[in-house]
C-alpha cells in the first residue's frame, strides 16, 4: 500500500472564520505513532502506580516531601523533559506530543497541577528566552527533576492585570546584583520550588522585567500553604521576597521584557490546560460509566435509562468534539513552527512564533476545554447521585479540582474578550482579510436564499454548509457591532462574549468535522457511525448556542428595521438539518456504555490486553540508558491561580 504526502495548506491564526481547511490538512488523535501512543501509557501507568494509590495522602499535605518525590520519579522517567531539546537532557519532543502528555496527566488531580507549573510556566520561559549560559545551567537540572520550578506573577493587587506589579528591582552600585523586593501569591510549588521565574519592575520602569531566582539566594519568605476549594495537594503558598540579591546575569532576557514573556508563556499555558482539561474530562466519564454500570435500581443497573444515557452521551460528545479542537490547533503550531525553521528561524524563537500566531485558538480552547470538563464533573456528581455529594465518593475530588481551571490561565471572561480583540486587531493590521467576508455576508443578506446549495454528493454537504453559514452568522453580528461602537467596542464586554461563544462553537463543530470526515476517508462510514453521531449532536448543539449568543447581541445593539433585518439573517444563518438527538445520543451513550470507560482514545492494546507494564519497563530502562550514554559522553496567566 503505497502512501501519498501532500504538503498542508498553510493557516494563519484566527484564519478558519473566513478559510475552509481540508480534512487531510488536520491532525487526528487517531494518528498517533507507536511512540507517541508508548509515551501516553507511560503517563497513565504513573498515574495508577505512584498517584492514584495516594490521593487522599496527596491532599492532606501532611507530608511535604511527597510531591517533591513524585516529582523526582516523574523525572527518572523523562516526564519532566517533553519539550526540552535533547541537547539539554530533555526528549525534545513537538508540540503535539508535550499536549498529548498534558492531556493524560489531566487526570491526575493535583499532581497534574504540580507537573504542569513546573515543565510549562516554570521551564519553558527559560527555554524560550534564556540565554545559552542560562539553558545550559537550568535546564538540564529542570528536565530531570532535580531543581522544582515555580512562576512567581500574581501579586495581590495584581492578578488580570499582570503588569500593574509592585515587586522591585534595583541594581547595586556595582551592577553585579539585582536586589528584589515584593509579594507573590498564589504560587504553585511555592512550598518546594528551587528555581523561581520572578517578574518585577526596575526602578520605575513601565513593564516588567524576568528574573531567574534560586531559592538558595536568600531573602525569600513564605506564608503557610493555602487553604483551597480543590487542589488542595498542589502546593499554593504567598512568597515573599525581602532584599533578595539575584546575580545581574540572571536577568531573564531583555529589560522591561517580562510582560512579553508572560503574555507568550501564558498562551502556551492556555492552550495546555484545555487539553489538561480533556484528560481529566475522559476520566471522569469512565469512573461514571462504571458506576452507572455497577449501580442498580429498580432491579436494573441505572445505565439503561435514557436521562443517564443523555448524560453520558452529551459528556462524551462535548470531550470528543474538546479533544479534536485541540489537536487541531496542537498540529497548526507545530506546523508553523517547521515553516519558520525552514526558513532560518532559530528554534527558541520559532517555537514562540509558532504558538503567538495561534494565540486565539489558544484561548479558545481554555474555554472550551475548562468548560466541558466543568460540565463532566457536574454530570458525574449527578450520575452518582447521593454517593456523588459524599467526600468519600471520587466525584467529590473531581469537582472541586476541577473548578479552577475556569480561572487558571486568565478567566474564561477574560479570554473570550481576549479571543475577540486579537482577532479585530489583527484585521486592523491586515493580518486577516475580515472586511471582504463580512461585506459579502451583508450583501448576501439582501439577496434571495440558495436554497439548494450544499445538497450535493460532497461528504457531508449539509453539515459543511451549516459550518459556513455558522461562520457567516459569526461575521455579521461582529461587523455590525464594530459599525455600532468602532473604538469602544472593548467597552461592550457582553457583546464581546457573546461574539466569543460564536467563535468558540464554530471553531470546535468545525475540528469535530474535519476529524470525523478524515477517519471516514480512511475507514468508510459504516464503521465510524458513533462518531458520525457524535460530529452531527456537536453540530446541532454548537448552531443552537451560537444562534442564542447571537441573538442576545443583536438585540443589545440593534434596533427598528437593522434588528430585523439582522434577526433574520442570523435565522438563515444557523438553520440546521432536523435529526432525531435522542436516538443519536442513544447510541453514542450505548456504545459508551458497552465499552465501560470512555473509548475514543489512544489506547495501547496487545491482543485484547494492554501493554502498559511493558511500556513503562521500556520507558524506565530507556531512560536509564540515555542518562548513562550522556554521563559518560561528557565525564526545562499561570497555573498560579
Amino acid at each position: 500500500m503505497s502512501t501519498i504526502v501532500e504538503e498542508k495548506k498553510a493557516i494563519k491564526g484566527g484564519e478558519f472564520l473566513i478559510k475552509e481547511t481540508d480534512a487531510q490538512d488536520v491532525f487526528i488523535p487517531e494518528e498517533w505513532s507507536e511512540e507517541q501512543r508508548m509515551i501516553a501509557q507511560t503517563c497513565q501507568d504513573f498515574i495508577e502506580q505512584e498517584i492514584n494509590p495516594k490521593l487522599d495522602e496527596i491532599d492532606s499535605m501532611q507530608n511535604p516531601e511527597l510531591m517533591p518525590s513524585l516529582l523526582d520519579k516523574s523525572g527518572d522517567l523523562g516526564l519532566l523533559g517533553t519539550s526540552v531539546p535533547e541537547a539539554y537532557e530533555g526528549f525534545g519532543m513537538n508540540f503535539n506530543t508535550s499536549m498529548l502528555v498534558a492531556e493524560v496527566f489531566g487526570g491526575a488531580h493535583s499532581f497534574a497541577v504540580a507537573i504542569s507549573a513546573h515543565t510549562g510556566i516554570g521551564t519553558l520561559p527559560i527555554l524560550y528566552y534564556g540565554n545559552e549560559d542560562q539553558k545550559k545551567k537550568y535546564l538540564p537540572k529542570l528536565a530531570t527533576g532535580e531543581w522544582k520550578a515555580a512562576y512567581c506573577l500574581t501579586e495581590p493587587d495584581s492578578g488580570s492585570d499582570a503588569n500593574s506589579g509592585k515587586t522591585k528591582a534595583v541594581l547595586t552600585e556595582d551592577g553585579k546584583h539585582y536586589v528584589i523586593n515584593g509579594q507573590k501569591m498564589w504560587i504553585t510549588n511555592g512550598g518546594f520550588a528551587d528555581v523561581f521565574i520572578v517578574f518585577a519592575k526596575i526602578d520605575d520602569d513601565k513593564n516588567l522585567s524576568a528574573f531567574i531566582v534560586e531559592k538558595e539566594y536568600g531573602g525569600i519568605t513564605m506564608n503557610e500553604e493555602e487553604k483551597k476549594m480543590g487542589i488542595k495537594g498542589s502546593s499554593t503558598r504567598q512568597i515573599f521576597f525581602n532584599d533578595c540579591k539575584v546575580p545581574a546575569e540572571n536577568l531573564l532576557s531583555d529589560r522591561e521584557n517580562g510582560f512579553k514573556i508572560a503574555v507568550n508563556i501564558l498562551n502556551i499555558g492556555r492552550i495546555k490546560l484545555g487539553v489538561a482539561a480533556v484528560g481529566g474530562s475522559k476520566r471522569i466519564i469512565s469512573t461514571a460509566v462504571n458506576y452507572a454500570n455497577e449501580r442498580k435500581q429498580f432491579g436494573t443497573s441505572i445505565s439503561t435509562f435514557g436521562a443517564i444515557k443523555n448524560k453520558i452521551a452529551r459528556m462524551a460528545t462535548m470531550t470528543y468534539a474538546s479533544e479534536s479542537a485541540h489537536y487541531r490547533a496542537g498540529q497548526n503550531i507545530d506546523d508553523a513552527y517547521d515553516a519558520l525553521i525552514a526558513g532560518g528561524m532559530d528554534e527558541a524563537t520559532a517555537k514562540l512564533k509558532s504558538v503567538e500566531e495561534f494565540a486565539i485558538e489558544c484561548a479558545i480552547l481554555k474555554v472550551h476545554g475548562s468548560e466541558v470538563l466543568d460540565f463532566c464533573a457536574d454530570e458525574g456528581v449527578q450520575i452518582y447521585g447521593g454517593m456523588g455529594f459524599s467526600a468519600e465518593g471520587p466525584m467529590d475530588r473531581a469537582y472541586r479540582d476541577a473548578r479552577i481551571n475556569r480561572i487558571f490561565e486568565g478567566t474564561n471572561e477574560i479570554n473570550r474578550m481576549l479571543c475577540i480583540d486579537m482577532l479585530l486587531k489583527r484585521a486592523m493590521k491586515g493580518s486577516i482579510d475580515l472586511m471582504s467576508p463580512a461585506m459579502a455576508v451583508q450583501k448576501e443578506l439582501m439577496s434571495i436564499p440558495d436554497f439548494g446549495a450544499g445538497d450535493g454528493d460532497e461528504l457531508f454537504a449539509k453539515e459543511k454548509k451549516a459550518l459556513v453559514n455558522l461562520k457567516k452568522a459569526g461575521l455579521m453580528v461582529a461587523g455590525a457591532a464594530v459599525q455600532k461602537y468602532m473604538q469602544k467596542l472593548g467597552e461592550e464586554q457582553e457583546i464581546l462574549m457573546n461574539l466569543a461563544d460564536m467563535l468558540i462553537e464554530g471553531y470546535v463543530a468545525e475540528s469535530t468535522l474535519l476529524r470525523v470526515e478524515k477517519l471516514v476517508r480512511q475507514q468508510g462510514e459504516s464503521a465510524l457511525g458513533v462518531e458520525i453521531d457524535m460530529m452531527r449532536v456537536y453540530l446541532n448543539e454548537a448552531i443552537e448556542k451560537a444562534a442564542s449568543a447571537g441573538r442576545e447581541a443583536i438585540n443589545s445593539f440593534a434596533e427598528g428595521d437593522e434588528q430585523r433585518m439582522m434577526l433574520m439573517g442570523l435565522k438563515r444563518f444557523t438553520k440546521v438539518e432536523p435529526m432525531n438527538l435522542k436516538d443519536a445520543r442513544r447510541r453514542i451513550a450505548d456504545h459508551v456504555i458497552a465499552k465501560n470507560e470512555y473509548p475514543f482514545y489512544y489506547q495501547l492494546k496487545q491482543n485484547g490486553e494492554e501493554v502498559s507494564t511493558f511500556v513503562y519497563f521500556f520507558f524506565n530502562f530507556f531512560n536509564c540508558v540515555e542518562s548513562l550514554f550522556n554521563y559518560f559522553n561528557k565525564s526545562m496567566l499561570y497555573i498560579n491561580i
